[in-house]
């Protein structure tokens, strides 16, 4: 290693020096230039911000050791991971560095023993690797001994710091972090980890509530490796498909129900395209490690079960496993260790279980079929490839596209999966990805954490819980002293919390069973899907990622259905056949996307530009959803009549759509977000009034939360959003889903007089 091109490299302990030499390295990483010299005083927080196998983690714990090993009193790094596989991965890479420098290293979750943990009790020293649900489960069962086993604390490093940006988790985190100082009575230098930070001053902010403009930035901007990239289209053929539910709703098309009595859902002819796409995985992929992301985990079976039966008609060994998260522990670690195995290629079949930072060695390619759910969610999959020096980065992409003819809907009509592909593709070359959700309220997690404090301290007061969690800087900054008030007396209703006689808040009898429970320590509930059910037979389930209204229409197993009722506490959709009409945009469990990403869809529409790595079939398509665009005018057509339906074209993304569609609903409407727009049923109405409806929105007073998100149904999204009351319920929900301003913004800029596109 060349020592005269590093000033940092004479910053770390000697011993680490040596390590550095013994391994071989030829040079720091810049990220690890950048940081140690930030981090060896322990006197900030900062944020490492560098590309996937950049040497973050070392970014880290080079300089933070280096601490430990100089001071004159033993230290604590307390390091928090996502993932306990991330865990297991960390503590082979530290264990070997850290037996060198006689620096204990402890992972601690689920499935890590009683005696190891009773060890780190006893020593509180070294490196403690855990998840926020085992730091969760040490506060509330350890109680007063809190204090001594954190009294060391030099250091937090949180790991995939955006992984936990936006999610429950995340406040969750916050919160036991702010905890824990509060305990020992000192601030401990915060070091977040990421490789997709969308904006860094948002981060910051999650980082460090209140004082973000503190947190020193560090951003790798060195990819490194070339990026090789193919697109290929499929289309799907029109196919009259018998129907097999019209038996169970309203006969509709007046054709003899008795006909279809015997014909299971499943009997519906399956789509051609996935056998196509899986066929071009096999051969591409054969003899390598690649990784493979469908949308949904129906879909990683369907491909898994495809790919292996190809390798059974070619009689070679198996090459694909299967990775999500409804996959037992053991199916998960072999498909892992499989990928780790040097002896025989794999592939991974997987969600995003595998795009986070589990070590399963360098795999050749990634392949995306259909749109990802987001630009950074692409960025943090590509980083699996090309790790290797020397070695370009392979990112295959799938785009499928049903054939247009008959009743085709504006999103076929303009190829907006292929579109969105290369709108998602062309920001991730500029270098661009989504903003961190950091201000979302997630107040969900406020009634875990009060639920906990009282675990932790035998009992608590209001005004304790209030300046703990919702004083400014603190988790929960936001809510009102009434507010959390009304809250404690709503929880009390709920029978979570009860009082006693000095006024001390205790559990209730309800929160009791809750916290006793192992459950209670995840913040969040594990991922539910609704049932749809017609004429009481479930026809399957869809992950519901925006507000439903009863009367609106979804698309769903390639139908339009008409909601009739909603059951939230059994999560479950009541749907009827809806005859005719242009079939819905909406179809759930897409993934929410950002305005920018509308935008620049609109963009490549508008333009003429063919990117080269389009295969024939994905240039058509382009080339198609153009044409269409161009046809209809829709380079200034804000609005779309289809007949039942209205579509208010704003190209904005699903917050505003989704606020948008909440100022219509207040207004009578039944509206919903839809792709690039709102779709709202006319009924007795005409597009004029909708029309009129949308131009009133954006004259009068900005509306109250409580006024905007009177009719809105499936609110409840968190774990803990049932015991909230319903104003603090829509006030996070609001936060997390619905731009407002970005809506009244886009009517305010709409002009006087609008021309509607021909149906």
């Amino acid at each position: 290693m060349s020592e005269q091109n590093s000033s940092s490299f004479h910053l770390l302990d000697e011993r680490i020096q040596r390590f550095i030499w013994a391994e071989g390295w030829e040079s720091l990483r810049d990220a690890q230039e950048a940081a140690i010299p930030l981090i060896v005083k322990a006197d900030r927080d900062v944020i490492v911000a560098a590309a996937t196998a950049a040497g973050k983690t070392e970014a880290a714990f080079l300089p933070a050791l280096t601490h430990l090993l100089q001071s004159d009193s033993p230290g604590l790094i307390v390091y928090i991971s996502p993932l306990k596989a991330l865990i297991n991965d960390q503590f082979g890479r530290l264990d070997r560095l850290c037996e060198q420098l006689e620096v204990p290293v402890w992972p601690w979750h689920g499935d890590i023993s009683a005696s190891t943990k009773t060890r780190f009790l006893a020593k509180r020293q070294g490196v403690l690797l855990i998840t926020p649900e085992s730091l969760e489960a040490l506060l509330c069962n350890r109680g007063t001994s809190i204090g001594p086993a954190f009294e060391r604390l030099t250091f937090f490093v949180v790991d995939e710091l955006h992984a936990f940006i936006g999610a429950e988790r995340g406040k969750q985190l916050q919160s036991l972090m702010h905890r824990i100082e509060r305990v020992i009575g000192r601030t401990v230098p915060r070091i977040g980890l990421s490789a997709t930070l969308g904006d860094m001053s948002l981060a910051a902010d999650f980082l460090r509530p209140g004082k973000g403009s503190a947190v020193a930035m560090v951003e790798s901007k060195s990819s490194g490796n070339e990026l090789k990239i193919l697109v290929k289209g499929y289309e799907e053929p029109l196919v009259v498909r018998p129907d097999p539910v019209v038996a169970l709703s309203v006969n509709v098309d007046g054709d003899d129900p008795d006909q279809f009595k015997d014909l299971e859902p499943e009997e519906s002819p399956e789509p051609v395209t996935p056998a196509q796409i899986a066929a071009h995985l096999f051969k591409g992929l054969r003899g390598s490690n690649n990784l493979v992301f469908p949308n949904s985990r129906r879909e990683v079976e369907r491909y898994t079960n495809l790919l292996n039966k190809l390798c059974e008609a070619q009689q070679v060994p198996n090459e694909f496993w299967p990775h999500h998260g409804s996959l037992s522990k053991e199916i998960r670690s072999e498909t892992e260790a499989a990928l780790k195995q040097k002896e025989q290629p794999a592939s991974a079949i997987c969600t995003n279980t595998l795009e986070l930072g589990i070590d399963i060695g360098a795999v050749k390619s990634v392949a995306q079929i259909g749109p990802p759910p987001s630009v950074a969610s692409l960025r943090q999959r590509l980083g699996r490839s090309g790790r290797r020096k020397g070695e370009p980065a392979i990112l295959r992409g799938y785009c499928v596209e049903d054939a247009i003819g008959g009743k085709t809907s504006l999103d076929t009509e303009l190829r907006l999966g292929t579109v969105r592909m290369v709108a998602m593709i062309s920001l991730l070359l500029e270098g661009w990805f989504e903003p961190p959700m950091a201000r979302g309220a997630h107040l969900s997690t406020l009634v875990q954490q009060m639920l906990s404090f009282i675990a932790q301290n035998g009992g608590a007061t209001i005004g304790q819980l209030y300046s703990l969690l919702c004083a400014p800087a603190t988790p929960f900054e936001g809510v009102s002293k009434g507010e959390f008030v009304e809250l404690v007396r709503h929880l009390g209703q709920k029978e979570l919390l009860a009082q006693d006689s000095t006024g001390t808040l205790l559990h209730g009898r309800v929160g009791e069973k809750f916290v006793n429970h192992y459950t209670f320590y995840a913040a969040f509930a594990a991922d539910e899907e609704f049932r749809i059910v017609s004429g009481g037979r479930t026809l399957g389930t869809l992950p519901v990622s925006q507000a439903l209204t009863v009367g609106q229409r979804i698309l769903f197993a390639g139908k339009t259905w008409r909601v009739e009722e909603i059951d939230e506490a059994q999560k479950t959709i009541f749907v009827a056949r809806a005859g005719g009409g242009t079939p819905p945009l909406f179809s759930g469990g897409a993934g929410r996307v950002h305005t920018r990403v509308r935008q620049r869809m609109r963009e490549l529409l508008e333009s003429t530009e063919v990117p080269p790595y389009l295969d024939a079939v994905a240039r058509r398509f382009l080339a198609e959803g153009r044409a269409n665009y161009a046809a209809r005018g829709l380079d200034d057509v804000f609005v779309v009549d289809q007949g039942s339906e209205t579509l208010l074209l704003t190209w904005l993304g699903d917050a505003a759509n989704e606020a948008l569609a909440c100022l219509l609903l207040r207004r009578g409407f039944k509206a919903s977000a839809a792709g690039p727009g709102v779709e709202v049923l006319k009924g007795q109405h005409t597009t004029e009034d909708v029309l009129d409806a949308v131009f009133d929105a954006g004259i009068d007073d900005d509306p109250s939360l409580d006024a905007l998100l009177v009719d809105v149904s499936n609110m409840q999204r968190e774990k803990w959003d049932w015991a909230l009351p319903d104003q603090l319920l829509r006030h996070s929900y609001a936060s997390l889903n619905l731009n407002v301003d970005e809506a009244l913004s886009w009517i305010r800029r709409l002009p006087d007089s609008i021309r509607q596109s021909p149906t």
